[in-house]
C-alpha cells in the first residue's frame, strides 16, 4: 500500500474535500466529490460530547448556559403580609415586605483550558480512534476540574449562613450541620477509612444514613420541597455503605448469617430490599444507591481526595480552594474534615458561556501543532438551606456548632462571594 499524498488528506485549508480524506466515489481520486467539514469543529463536538459524559455534578445542580455577558441573576422571593382577622374599618396598606430581589452569579475571571501538542496532525485529521482519544483526555481533564469546583461550592453552600436581609423567615441553618457528638460514638472519621476497624467503619456508615434522615426532616420542617436529594461520598465511603451487614469475622455468623442492608434480598422477613445482590460489583462511577429517596453517589473529586487546597490555585480561582480538612489532621485510622455533602439541585448554580471553545495553531519553530480546549465557567451559591455537610469534627463542641465557625475553619468567607442579595 502506497503512502497517502497531500491531495488525499483533509487538510484544514481544503474545505471541499471529505473530512475522512477518502474519495467520494471510485472515480473521485482527489476526494472532491462532496463538501467536507473542517476537522476542528468536528473534534470540538467530540470534546463537548465527552465532557458531558464524564462530568458528574453539573447534571445534578442548577446549570445554565448564557449566550453573552458575564452575570446571571436568580430571583429570591419573600413573603407577603397577612392579617388573620380583617376587621371593619381597618386599612390594609400591603406591599411592605412583598418584594423580589435576586442573587447574581458571575462567570470566573479567566477560562480553564486543557492543552496538548502533537507532531503528526495527519493522524488528528484522518484517524478517528486517535482523535477520539485526544478528545476523551481533553474532556476528562476539563470535566474533572469542573467537578472539583462544583463539589467545592456544594461544601461552601453547606457552611453558608442565611443572609441578614433574606425576606424569608429564619431557616435555622445551623441545625443542618452533622458531625460526631462529644462521645465520639458516631465514628464518622472511621467511615471510609481503610485502616479503621470494620466495626467502626460500619458504625460510621450507619451514622451517615441517620444524618440523611435528619436532613430530610430539616427540609420538611422548613417547607423546602425537592424532587431530588443527593449525597456525594468517596468510593470507599460508598462501599462501606454498600457492604453494611457483610460478615467480617466468624462472630458475625453466630446467628446463622447476617442480612445485607443493601443486598436487595427480602428472604426470611429480615431483608431490606435495598441495592442489588453482591454479584453486582457497582463498578461504574455513575452507580448509585438509594436510601429514603436520597441518591448516594460516589466521586473521586470530593473532600477525601482534595484535602487541604486552601491558598493554592489547584482548582482555579481562590474561591474554589477550601481547606476540606477544616484545620484537623488525618491519621491511619481517621479521616477528618468534610466527609460528605448532601444537597438538592437548587443549592448552587453553574454557568457556562457558550459551551466549549477549541483553538489550534501550527508552531513552525517546533514543528508541532498546539491545541487548546477552553471554557468559561461560573459558580454561585443559590440556596444554602439546600445543602448540608457531614463532618468528622465534634458537632457538639462550641467551635463546631455553627456554620459560621465551620466556614472559618475552611479558611473562606462564603457570604462575600456567590451568595449576596442584589438590590
Amino acid at each position: 500500500m502506497s503512502n497517502l499524498t497531500q491531495g488525499q488528506l483533509a487538510y484544514r485549508e481544503n474545505v471541499a474535500s471529505p473530512t475522512s480524506g477518502l474519495p467520494f466515489s471510485s472515480g473521485d481520486s482527489a476526494g472532491t466529490g462532496q463538501a467536507g467539514k473542517l476537522w476542528l469543529p468536528i473534534w470540538s463536538g467530540e470534546v463537548i460530547n465527552a465532557y458531558d459524559e464524564f462530568n458528574m455534578f453539573e447534571k445534578v445542580v442548577t446549570s445554565r448556559v448564557i449566550p453573552s455577558g458575564t452575570t446571571m441573576e436568580f430571583p429570591i422571593t419573600g413573603t407577603v403580609n397577612l392579617n388573620p382577622s380583617w376587621d371593619a374599618g381597618e386599612e390594609l396598606i400591603g406591599g411592605s415586605d412583598a418584594h423580589t430581589s435576586t442573587f447574581a452569579v458571575t462567570l470566573d475571571k479567566r477560562p480553564m483550558a486543557a492543552h496538548f501538542e502533537l507532531d503528526n496532525v495527519d493522524l488528528m485529521l484522518t484517524q478517528w480512534e486517535y482523535r477520539n482519544e485526544l478528545a476523551r483526555q481533553s474532556a476528562l481533564t476539563l470535566a474533572n476540574t469542573r467537578d472539583k469546583q462544583l463539589y467545592s461550592y456544594l461544601v461552601r453552600a453547606g457552611v453558608t449562613s442565611q443572609i441578614t436581609n433574606d425576606p424569608r423567615p429564619s431557616l435555622n441553618l445551623d441545625s443542618a450541620l452533622y458531625g460526631d457528638d462529644g462521645s465520639g460514638s458516631k465514628k464518622l472519621s472511621s467511615w471510609g477509612t481503610a485502616g479503621a476497624a470494620a466495626a467502626d467503619r460500619a458504625t460510621g456508615a450507619l451514622s451517615a444514613l441517620e444524618n440523611i434522615e435528619k436532613y430530610i426532616v430539616f427540609l420538611q420542617e422548613n417547607s423546602i420541597p425537592y424532587s431530588q436529594l443527593f449525597m456525594a461520598v468517596s468510593p470507599q465511603c460508598f462501599m462501606d455503605i454498600r457492604a453494611l451487614g457483610v460478615a467480617r469475622a466468624s462472630g458475625d455468623l453466630n446467628s446463622g448469617g447476617r442480612q445485607l442492608y443493601f443486598g436487595g434480598n427480602t428472604d426470611g422477613g429480615f431483608g431490606t430490599g435495598l441495592g442489588n445482590h453482591l454479584t453486582d460489583a457497582y463498578g461504574q462511577m455513575h452507580d448509585s444507591l438509594e436510601y429514603m429517596g436520597c441518591t448516594i453517589i460516589k466521586t473521586n473529586h470530593g473532600s477525601d481526595q482534595l484535602r487541604d487546597t486552601s491558598g493554592g490555585t489547584t482548582l482555579g480561582e481562590a474561591k474554589y480552594n477550601l481547606d476540606f480538612l477544616m484545620g484537623m489532621t488525618d491519621s491511619g485510622t481517621e479521616t477528618t474534615g468534610v466527609r460528605a455533602v448532601m444537597f438538592t439541585p437548587d443549592a448552587v448554580a453553574s454557568l457556562r458561556l457558550q459551551g466549549l471553545k477549541v483553538d489550534t495553531v501550527d508552531d513552525v519553530r517546533r514543528n508541532t501543532t498546539f491545541t487548546v480546549a477552553s471554557m468559561m465557567q461560573g459558580t454561585g451559591v443559590l440556596r444554602p438551606e439546600c445543602a448540608a455537610i457531614i463532618h468528622a469534627g465534634n458537632a457538639a463542641h462550641a467551635d463546631n456548632d455553627t456554620r459560621a465557625e465551620l466556614r472559618g475553619a475552611s479558611k473562606l468567607d462564603v457570604d462575600a462571594d456567590g451568595y449576596a442579595q442584589q438590590s
